[in-house]
């Protein structure tokens, strides 16, 4: 276990029983520009966090690596010094998050960012910044080729389930919703909704992660969230184009959309994404589904282990 999962919420029976039965979910989809400082950089922030607590929305969700800007500085470093300057500013980004989600009253799911570990290895994390002043982190198992090679990134090994006031949620990032097994485990923990911070340059790269996730929805009976960042970020090498087309998907069934899709952005525009879940639905479909892939599994003839968590 690395020295950042620490669990700062206690699970609390009376806050199991006053789950609420419709989530409002607020996806954030970030434009990437160039910022002076760090005080710019959440300038925005504060404005999308106000616009989504305006809404009512009970989560936030930042796409992954929404704070890459803030390299252009370093930009004459190498990529992998460059980004380890950026994980410089992770603690405090963390700080910030956590007063922003106390004030606007609204549970932040960070994206991610680069985080340097105490004996220097480099990891891709973000935080959830609940509304009661907690926090808990997660990390990106699976780090893309590209991550490794130019950046040095390495992949954690904790899969877990995090507790809010609305319910059990999960958190991969972008390339973590490729591999069915990590939702999977996150469903036999108990997931009502999967969030999903991402970042593609490309078309094709994006398609990924979004059939990806509508997959997950539908196998695992859950809700799915992706949010990314679009546009372009002159000054910051292996950041250049961005695309993205934020969505929130559903199962496939009678109570649902028939396409499986709750809630879906413009692509490529910077704005902001209000659905709202019903998680009472997701205890029915469980029960009385057309299939119930979660039920139905053939347990007797295949499982899934977490080894180390």
């Amino acid at each position: 276990m690395l020295e950042w999962d620490n669990i700062y919420y206690e699970k609390s029976p009376a806050l199991l029983s006053t789950y609420k039965s419709v989530v409002r979910l607020g996806l954030i989809q970030w434009q990437m520009r160039l910022y002076q400082n760090i005080e710019e950089l959440f300038n925005h922030c504060e404005f999308f966090i106000d616009a989504v607590s305006g809404y009512k929305s009970d989560f936030a969700l930042f796409p992954e690596f929404f704070n890459a800007p803030l390299m252009a500085k370093y930009n004459h470093l190498s990529e992998a010094e460059a980004i380890r300057k950026l994980a410089g500013y992770t603690n405090e980004i963390r700080d910030r998050f956590v007063n922003l989600a106390v004030s606007y009253n609204v549970n932040i799911i960070t994206g991610s960012m680069p985080f340097l570990s105490q004996d220097n290895q480099l990891y891709n994390i973000g935080f959830l910044c609940r509304r009661n002043g907690t926090y808990e982190s997660y990390t990106k198992i699976h780090v893309t080729p590209d991550e490794r090679k130019f950046w040095g990134l390495q992949g954690g090994n904790s899969v877990k389930v995090l507790e809010t006031d609305c319910g059990p949620i999960g958190v991969l990032i972008c390339y973590d919703v490729e591999f069915p097994e990590l939702p999977r485990l996150l469903a036999e923990q108990g997931m009502h909704i999967l969030f999903v911070p991402f970042l593609t340059d490309t078309q094709n790269g994006y398609s990924r992660v979004r059939y990806c996730a509508r997959a997950r929805a539908i196998e695992n009976e859950c809700y799915v969230a992706i949010a990314g960042s679009v546009g372009n970020l002159p000054k910051v090498e292996n950041m250049d184009i961005q695309y993205a087309q934020s969505v929130v998907f559903a199962p496939c069934d009678f109570s649902f959309p028939a396409n499986g899709i709750k809630a879906e952005a413009t692509p490529n525009t910077e704005m902001i994404l209000v659905a709202d879940v019903d998680i009472d639905l997701l205890r029915e479909l469980h029960t009385y589904g057309s299939v119930r892939n979660i039920k139905d599994r053939r347990l007797d003839v295949y499982e899934l282990i977490l080894k180390n968590n």
